[in-house]
């Protein structure tokens, strides 16, 4: 046998085992946050909503194809049989924007409940945070396995997960803060374009940044791993005490 047909009994090198854990977390956040097409699917309504304003100055035009465009979007993920919390949370503020226009005729109304959306969740990314429950750890909790375990059994993570949370907070602020002003003294089209022009660049600032914090972070202790071990050893100790060792 030569050398290249030795089976390896290695284990992985630190280095190895850095980049794998860097790749689940980078897995990981993709699915939470919704990836590239989570990020289209963001975007797309209020720029179709904000081009056709342009257009034709019309609010109703705009605002049936924003939320057309939006049930499509849906309506491909039910036909991929996709995960379609993202699609769905596009419908919804959508929805809730065209109604607000509509009530009071301002077509820059449509954009006023997901400003206060953003602000109202960079607030809570911050009282999370000082309150020693970050949202984002709460978010992530459950997509790597961990739910709370990190608050109590991983000090280095929940360290990790509080300086993402004040990320999201402060860029999600410094967000408003820009967006806001506009509101009062910009027109409508000047605000949907520069809303447009905000929506993914401070997303995936946020991201790359919870990203860099959870890299360096130790790694998530993984609860239901943990569960299916004592089930598992719970039916050995009963197996063993009835006589009846499980082979």
């Amino acid at each position: 046998m030569t050398s290249v047909d030795k089976p390896t009994t290695e284990k992985p090198t630190p280095d190895q085992d850095a980049q794998a854990d860097k790749a689940v977390t980078e897995a990981a956040l993709f699915e939470a946050f919704g990836g590239v097409r989570g990020m289209v699917e963001t975007v797309l309504p209020g720029l179709l909503f904000v081009t056709i304003y342009t257009i034709n100055k019309d609010l109703r035009s705009s605002a049936i194809a924003a939320v057309a465009v939006s049930l499509v979007l849906v309506v491909v993920r039910l036909i991929r049989r996709d995960t379609v919390k993202h699609a769905f949370s596009g419908v919804f503020g959508v929805a809730f924007g065209v109604v607000f226009a509509m009530m009071t005729g301002n077509a820059k109304d449509f954009y006023l409940p997901g400003m206060l959306y953003t602000l109202g969740l960079a607030l809570a990314y911050i009282v999370t945070t000082l309150a020693g429950v970050p949202l984002i750890g709460l978010i992530l909790g459950p997509v790597f396995k961990e739910n709370l375990s990190w608050r109590t059994r991983n000090p280095g993570r929940k360290k990790a997960y509080a300086k993402a949370s004040w990320a999201w907070g402060l860029i999600l602020l410094a967000k408003c803060a820009i967006l806001f002003p506009l509101y009062w003294w910009a027109d409508t089209t000047q605000l949907g374009w520069v809303l447009v022009a905000l929506k993914i660049p401070p997303f995936l600032l946020a991201v790359y940044l919870t990203w860099v914090f959870l890299a360096k972070a130790p790694p998530p202790i993984d609860v239901f791993a943990e569960m299916e071990a004592e089930e598992q050893a719970e039916k050995a100790r009963k197996a063993a005490a009835q006589g009846h060792p499980e082979v």
